[in-house]
């Protein structure tokens, strides 16, 4: 598991999450997919949980005419980003940032074809971090089994995780066609997210339409 598994670009794993938690997060309306994690009920489950993986599986299997992917997230679980933008890039949909997509939700966006944004949303992009009680939890559990004899030990090995974690989050935007330069510039800042402009975004690829 690495650095970025936990930390979730900023948004801790929820221990405690509902059985239910994507419900009302996931809805179809033609052919299009709507992916709005803001609509959980619970305020623990309004990010994206390993628990929507299965209900946006099965979605997209029933409604084999959806071609649009609709994005509304601030962020959630960096494996289940992942997840989901290898199934969007499999079903070859489109992406639509439409509220605020930022963070982990980036991930998702960044798979589509084509990539739009409607007028009036934002789409956000911050370092990764990983809060120190949760870092202190990681390093207890897996002490042990990784052989980590002091906390200096696991400290060096998650300086080199962490440089991997780097490389392959920007190479992953480079790839999806962003460019090298601003992907850069998603990484500035661990305080603040920063939401490009629409002409900043245009210019630097993260919106485009399909080749």
């Amino acid at each position: 598991m690495r650095v970025s598994t936990v930390a979730a670009f900023g948004f801790a794993v929820n221990a405690g999450l509902s059985g239910t938690a994507w419900a009302d997060k996931l809805s179809v309306e033609g052919d299009v997919l709507i992916y709005d994690t803001n609509l959980a009920a619970l305020s623990q489950d309004q990010e994206i949980l390993a628990t929507d993986l299965p209900r946006f599986k099965t979605l997209l299997r029933e409604n084999p005419d959806i071609k649009t992917l609709r994005l509304n997230s601030p962020g959630g679980i960096v494996w289940v980003g992942e997840e989901m933008a290898h199934i969007v890039e499999d079903y070859e949909l489109d992406t639509v940032a439409g509220g605020e997509c930022s963070s982990t939700c980036v991930l998702v966006f960044l798979a589509g074809q084509e990539r739009q944004m409607t007028r009036g949303s934002k789409i956000g992009f911050h370092q990764t971090n990983w809060n120190p009680s949760s870092v202190e939890s990681y390093y207890n559990n897996r002490k042990d089994d990784n052989g980590w004899q002091t906390p200096f030990d696991f400290d060096s090995w998650m300086y080199q995780d962490t440089q991997t974690e780097v490389y392959l989050g920007l190479t992953n935007l480079v790839e999806r066609g962003v460019d090298a330069a601003f992907a850069i510039e998603t990484i500035r800042s661990n305080v603040d997210v920063w939401f490009p402009s629409r002409k900043e975004l245009v210019a630097a690829g993260v919106l485009r339409d399909a080749p």
